[in-house]
């Protein structure tokens, strides 16, 4: 039996669907705000916590063989998490980080992430770190949505840089299968897997792309980066609330390329092109 964490969030649902349909028993945990349709719809059992009541962990581990960690490690709860799959006896565990720790800015996030890493490495589980990269592929991504939504009003892209920095975005179902899979090989243990997409584009090339998939021809406008720069730096100085900083313009400009050699060759990782991702998500969702 699993212990499933992050089971309603745009990863998790995927994650569970994928554990049913190779015929695992998976128990979810989750908060009682959460909505619980997919989990119902799958006829699957669930425990109410929080990942910060320690005690609820233990009390959702009890009898368990294995948890799979889909909620983000961003938010200080891993020492928790650890001490209570060893209180349990729960050595089986998968934990989804990101690449985000590679990124050369420091964002208070890359740190806890860092540390979380860290003490699943010593701790004496038999752990398996995912690393996925930019995650896209239905209405629900934070990410390739919104251009794909912005695309189909406006034919003309502002763009901060010069669009040649890569990006590597991994589609949903190819993360949620490495995942599925990490967890029914024992090659992965102790181990740490980048999960990216088929091949490094530019973010020009991703913005072509995702016009051509909406059969659009998109105007790209660029603005220089150190101009953009100081100008949302001003922005953020007169607003309350700014809704682009100033920071983002040095994470878009930044590369996000990984290679999954190690999934490939461990797990038989072969992700999809990002021109079929994409496509892919764009009709599952007009």
């Amino acid at each position: 039996m699993i212990l499933l964490t992050g089971a309603t969030g745009f990863l998790g649902e995927f994650v569970l669907e994928e554990l049913v349909q190779r015929g695992h028993q998976v128990t979810c945990f989750v908060r009682k705000t959460s909505n619980l349709d997919k989990i119902k719809q799958l006829n699957v059992s669930y425990v109410f916590g929080e990942l910060d009541d320690y005690k609820s962990i233990c009390n959702a581990l009890k009898e368990k063989d294995a948890l799979i960690n889909i909620a983000s490690l961003g938010f200080g709860h891993a020492p928790n998490i650890i001490r209570a799959c060893k209180e349990t006896g729960v050595k089986r565990s998968i934990f989804v980080s990101t690449t985000g720790i590679f990124t050369k800015l420091n964002p208070d996030s890359k740190g806890i992430r860092l540390a979380a890493e860290e003490q699943i490495e010593e701790s004496n589980l038999d752990y398996t770190i995912i690393r996925p990269t930019m995650i896209y592929g239905t209405s629900k991504d934070r990410n390739m949505w919104r251009l794909v939504k912005y695309l189909k009003v406006f034919p003309i892209l502002p763009i901060l840089g010069t669009g040649m920095y890569l990006q590597q975005p991994v589609y949903v179902s190819d993360l949620a299968k490495a995942i599925v899979d990490s967890y029914e090989k024992d090659i992965s243990i102790n181990k740490a897997y980048n999960i990216s997409g088929a091949e490094a584009l530019t973010y020009n090339e991703v913005v072509d792309t995702t016009g051509k998939a909406l059969g659009k021809k998109v105007v790209k406008i660029h603005i220089p980066m150190k101009l953009s720069y100081n100008l949302l730096k001003w922005y953020e100085r007169i607003s309350r609330k700014p809704k682009l900083k100033a920071e983002q313009v040095l994470r878009l400009n930044e590369n996000k390329n990984f290679s999954y050699e190690d999934a490939e060759k461990d797990l038989g990782y072969s992700p999809l092109s990002f021109k079929d991702g994409i496509k892919l998500e764009i009709e599952k969702n007009k």
